[in-house]
């Protein structure tokens, strides 16, 4: 019967795309992490992992295995959290990626929360606005705003996300209130990147428009201050410009169009039979705190 840790080590491999990435989470030397993914492949019969001076990748016959392995291990971390019980301390580390600023603001505030109730489990949150590679990163989950289509993941939806056209109370007295949507032409408009196509949901259905403008930025915080401060108009979420809609440092601009209703707010992992503990835990804490109507729409 094939070694249990030698399924761990596999798997280990294969997210981190290592030998000395998963031997230093291990605790084993590259060398041991070598002789026991040969030792498994000696017994399977058959190569699991193409190796070069490079990068590590997976055969057709280790893709299957993978996911296979995948499913075993994250079972018997279900039976064991089943034995245990909810209220049992979760151990090890949790890896999510979440988009910047986001993270920051709806996630950020409420880790203690979570934390102080499993002050066994770790937390490595990494802030990116680019999609990192859940498997390959080493990621236990992943939060996204936009619009699923990679069906090797499973996702589960937290919220839905409105996203609405806006501009501050000074630019509008500057430059007037765009009546039809023809106008934004005549308008600065703030895309979050320079070749963004805004996608939109109005009267008429869906269509996109490439706003044309003078800022150009990576950064969706810089649009955020920029359109606050009134250099034009922007599509932004609400769950980013919520407090300055109530508030007044932001006004609606055409409300009868908003950004596509086919983007939510998701937590995406990888595709598994079983959900590992502290993963489901995690993705229910942030489901729970959100809830359908999250409340910065409220």
């Amino acid at each position: 019967m094939t070694n249990l840790g030698d399924l761990e080590i596999f798997a280990k491999v294969v997210s981190t795309g290592s030998m000395s990435l998963a031997g230093r989470a291990l605790g084993f030397s590259p060398a041991v992490v070598s002789k026991r993914i040969k030792r498994l492949e000696d017994r399977l019969g058959t190569r699991l992992l193409q190796r070069t001076t490079r990068q590590i990748s997976l055969t057709e016959s280790g893709q299957g295995f993978y996911d296979r392995v995948l499913g075993i291990l994250a079972g018997i971390e279900e039976a064991e959290f089943y034995i245990s019980g909810r209220s049992a301390q979760m151990h090890g580390t949790l890896k999510i990626s979440a988009p910047t600023s986001f993270g920051r603001m709806h996630i950020a505030p409420y880790l203690k929360a979570f934390m102080e109730a499993h002050p066994e489990l770790a937390i490595n949150l990494v802030l990116t606005d680019e999609f990192s590679d859940i498997v390959g990163g080493g990621f236990d989950l992943a939060i996204r705003i936009a619009e699923l289509t990679d069906s090797s993941l499973v996702a589960r939806r937290l919220a839905p996300v409105r996203r609405v056209l806006c501009a501050s109370p000074d630019y509008v007295a500057a430059h007037g209130m765009p009546k039809h949507i023809e106008e934004l032409k005549q308008h600065r408009c703030l895309p979050a990147h320079n070749n963004d196509v805004w996608r939109l949901d109005g009267p008429d259905g869906a269509f996109s428009l490439r706003p044309e403008g003078m800022l150009i930025t990576n950064s969706s915080e810089v649009i955020r201050e920029t359109v606050i401060a009134g250099l034009g108009i922007a599509l932004r979420s609400t769950w980013d410009i919520g407090e300055e809609l109530k508030n007044g440092k932001l006004v609606q601009v055409l409300p009868a169009y908003e950004g596509s209703h086919n983007v939510t707010l998701s937590a995406v992992y990888p595709s598994r039979q079983f959900l590992p503990a502290k993963v489901r835990l995690f993705i229910d804490f942030l489901a729970e705190l959100y809830g359908p109507v999250p409340y910065w729409e409220r």
